[in-house]
């Protein structure tokens, strides 16, 4: 009896860990506005968003990597807050344009063009879309939410929206 007892504890976690690779493969999948060499956000700092409301440029030897996204910060302190809850500071969208996945599509973003909306960091296409975006913030945003488990899957635009 222990040998079959062993043996289904083993394809219990068998089982289990093919389905964790699985799902951590499908969330990997999800698109992230990144450089060629995995830099996100342009290299600005994630956390001084949110400290400084303001972009402000990361220093390449003070970063932490999620997943296959780089981030880059301007100082320690703000490595140690990102590192103790990057969900917090990580761009939305994978930091596309949150107007751009509203209406379908992974579109590239101004860093200048970013605001802070219920504690989430978007960013925008630039200030004029911004600006849009914010004629309906809050419906925006529940579009863009409910459409980017498939939007996350595409391809970026070549142009804006679409082009």
């Amino acid at each position: 009896m222990k040998t079959q007892s062993t043996i289904r504890r083993i394809v219990h976690f068998t089982l289990l860990m093919v389905l964790g690779c699985g799902l951590a493969g499908h969330l990997h999948a999800q698109a992230k506005n990144l450089d060629k060499t995995g830099r996100a956000l342009q290299g600005y700092d994630p956390v001084a968003f949110f400290t400084e409301k303001k972009p402000v440029k990361g220093d390449p030897n003070v970063s932490s990597k999620v997943g296959n996204a780089t981030y880059y910060f301007s100082n320690a302190e703000n490595k140690a807050a990102f590192d103790k809850e990057p969900a917090k500071y990580e761009p939305q969208f994978g930091g596309y344009c949150a107007y751009g996945v509203s209406k379908g599509d992974l579109v590239k973003i101004e860093v200048d063009a970013f605001q802070i909306v219920d504690g989430r960091l978007l960013l925008q296409y630039n200030k004029s879309i911004r600006d849009k975006f914010n004629k309906d913030t809050a419906g925006n945003l529940k579009t863009a939410d409910a459409k980017w488990p498939t939007v996350s899957k595409k391809k970026p635009s070549t142009g804006l929206f679409g082009g």
